[in-house]
């Protein structure tokens, strides 16, 4: 952590509290002694009303009815946070009162010159989703998901879960460890471990129609599970070798459980290690298109005949 973000982390930890010590503020923010003076000394300068406590069990506390200074932004922090909401605004994510809110706060806080430069980058930059004709219609639904934010609310408190979904004419509940929530393709995703039949289960928040704490009977180990998963991983059926222009492709977009290893100190080279379910026909022709989307610069090293036979069908398809 640099100095300036501590010492604005110290600032709230401070005034969070009624007392404090040299001690405490050095196991919480794992700095020695002298840095932990040091950051007091320059909280101090910076007009934090602290008053110092003598004896064994001295410390400091902040003088009653005294707050923290009031926060200031640069212009350059206040458009990139301007630009951040500008670039979520059009896409479902959760807490979206809360993010106007957010919004709306940061633009009381500026000046009027620098809400006038908001609203003309608000005019000129345009993201996916926005209409180009008038960058305040929104062709995508800020609205994500009814059961997301739920869903964030419960796993704060708890990651085993017991999930209902939607499978073709009927409900199905699964007991869960959650691993990951996550977006890819405009979709939110639950990674979790299936207690009972043990196995890694994925669920498309999409078809959530309850989600509850689940109470097992015994105490559930995350790095067992972990342990369990690698023991299930897959043999390697996909090797690639990419150059520039494919790691640059790969960088635009590449499925999350997919990573490279550079094999030159300059990146200009790497390599793919991977699994593909080629029984799997979405994720199958998904693995194709990705694959014709990271260009010419790739040598194939091993590769699933199955998916090998669909690049040609779909390349037979440009070059007769």
């Amino acid at each position: 952590m640099k100095k300036v973000e501590r010492i604005n982390v110290i600032m709230r930890y401070i005034n969070n509290r009624a007392h404090f010590s040299i001690s405490e503020i050095m196991r919480e923010f794992n700095i020695s002694r002298s840095t932990a003076i040091r950051d007091i000394r320059e909280i101090e300068a910076m007009g934090m009303p602290l008053v110092a406590e003598v004896g064994r069990d001295g410390g400091y506390f902040v003088m009653n009815n005294s707050v923290l200074p009031t926060v200031r932004f640069t212009d350059t922090e206040i458009k990139a946070l301007f630009i951040a909401f500008m670039a979520t605004r059009n896409q479902q994510l959760p807490y979206l009162k809360s993010r106007h809110s957010l919004a709306e706060k940061l633009l009381g806080l500026i000046s009027e010159n620098q809400q006038d430069a908001l609203v003309l980058l608000n005019q000129i930059l345009l993201f996916e989703g926005t209409n180009p004709n008038n960058p305040d219609l929104l062709d995508l639904s800020d609205l994500p998901h009814p059961m997301l934010e739920k869903l964030i609310q419960i796993i704060l408190l708890d990651s085993c879960l017991l999930v209902s979904i939607q499978e073709e004419k009927e409900i199905k509940s699964y007991p869960i460890y959650l691993l990951h929530l996550y977006r890819e393709k405009s979709l939110w995703l639950i990674e979790g471990f299936d207690l009972e039949e043990e196995k890694r289960r994925i669920i498309p928040v999409d078809n959530l129609t309850h989600v509850e704490r689940f109470q097992t009977k015994k105490k559930v180990s995350k790095k067992k599970i972990l342990e369990q998963l690698s023991k299930q991983e897959e043999a390697t059926n996909l090797v690639l070798e990419l150059g520039s222009k494919a790691i640059a492709q790969f960088k635009k977009y590449h499925p999350l459980k997919f990573s490279i290893a550079y094999t030159n100190p300059y990146q200009t080279t790497a390599i793919l290690k991977t699994f593909i379910h080629v029984d799997h026909a979405e994720e199958l022709s998904e693995i194709i298109n990705w694959l014709l989307f990271l260009g010419e610069d790739i040598a194939v090293r091993e590769m699933p005949d199955a998916v090998l036979a669909g690049l040609q069908k779909r390349l037979s398809l440009f070059c007769p």
